[in-house]
């Protein structure tokens, strides 16, 4: 199966930040059906983009300009919010203006139409693929997985340690890697990421007891503290005044339980900070997954995800 980048990932690898053609290359591309990319220079009243192609203009008819589009079930706003940012686009001809200058007729469609035939109807629930956060709302994470092809990435299959938002781990432009839960009747696609991020006890075997590490409040309730230990690890502490969800902290790890999946801390400091993200960890470096098991073995409860369907 062949596999299909997301918009950006072409151009960005270029010294300059912009993908340059050749009237050459131009032609090549149209023999060959190439999916090139560059940047969007503008939407006309007419809701065409234009495209920087370094040696010509190059016009993306609206009709051309995205899967849905002619149909109706893709709204103007995924054209208009493309100025300024990479498209990938096949290349149709090239022609000349009223004026005598030439510019390529291009089609992002037909690009995208490519991905899904090729890669995207391929997939099925399990498989683990690559994809670019392209914005974030509190529910979940819009992504890239191919030529500007969105798949959402619900807030609860971000992690296992529950977020107040997923700018609390994303970042729009990133790139991750995903588990594809869910594929519905009409072709769209519901990722998940927890599963890639270990499971309760390869979390846990990172620390020991009598260890003080550093950790993340996430909420504070009427029994204990939640302090986020990794991604897909927490741990409740006792209560201490004065501690807000959001801040750092230094905790000490007063046991780990895997019977009860339950890691007891004692906060020494909390305070605010702005630290950078951390690398993401990736437990999992598989292609596919049919099923993953988050709880220990000896855990009384027990906590899975199946993806065969």
């Amino acid at each position: 199966m062949k596999s299909y980048r997301p918009e950006g990932r072409i151009i960005y690898n270029k010294t300059a930040g912009n993908a340059v053609y050749s009237v050459a290359s131009l032609y090549e591309a149209i023999t060959k059906g190439t999916i090139l990319e560059a940047r969007a220079l503008l939407c006309d009243n007419e809701h065409n983009l234009h495209v920087d192609l370094g040696c010509m203009r190059g016009i993306i008819p609206r009709n051309e300009c995205a899967i849905g589009i002619n149909d109706g079930t893709a709204r103007d706003i995924a054209i208009i919010s493309r100025v300024n940012k990479p498209v990938c686009f096949k290349v149709l001809e090239i022609e000349n203006s009223i004026n005598g200058i030439p510019f390529a007729v291009l089609s992002r469609r037909a690009a995208q139409q490519e991905c899904v035939d090729e890669y995207i109807s391929w997939l099925s629930n399990g498989d683990v693929i690559d994809a670019a956060v392209t914005h974030l709302e509190p529910f979940g994470a819009f992504c890239d997985i191919g030529c500007g092809i969105s798949a959402l990435l619900p807030i609860d299959g971000i992690s296992v340690s529950r977020i107040p938002h997923p700018s609390a781990r994303l970042t729009v432009n990133g790139d991750i890697k995903a588990v594809v839960r869910n594929i519905d009747e009409l072709g769209r696609i519901t990722l998940t990421r927890k599963e890639l991020l270990g499971t309760w006890q390869e979390n846990a075997d990172l620390f020991s007891i009598g260890q003080t590490v550093p950790g993340i409040v996430r909420s504070v309730e009427s029994y204990g503290i939640f302090v986020e230990l990794t991604p897909n690890l927490a741990g409740l502490a006792e209560l201490v005044d004065d501690v807000k969800a959001g801040e750092y902290c230094s905790v000490f790890i007063k046991n780990i339980i895997p019977e009860k999946m339950k890691v007891k801390l004692i906060i020494v400091d909390s305070f605010s900070a702005a630290y950078p993200a951390e690398e993401t960890k990736y437990f999992f470096e598989g292609t596919h997954m049919d099923s993953f098991v988050y709880s220990p073995e000896n855990c009384e409860k027990v906590v899975r995800s199946d993806f065969k369907q």
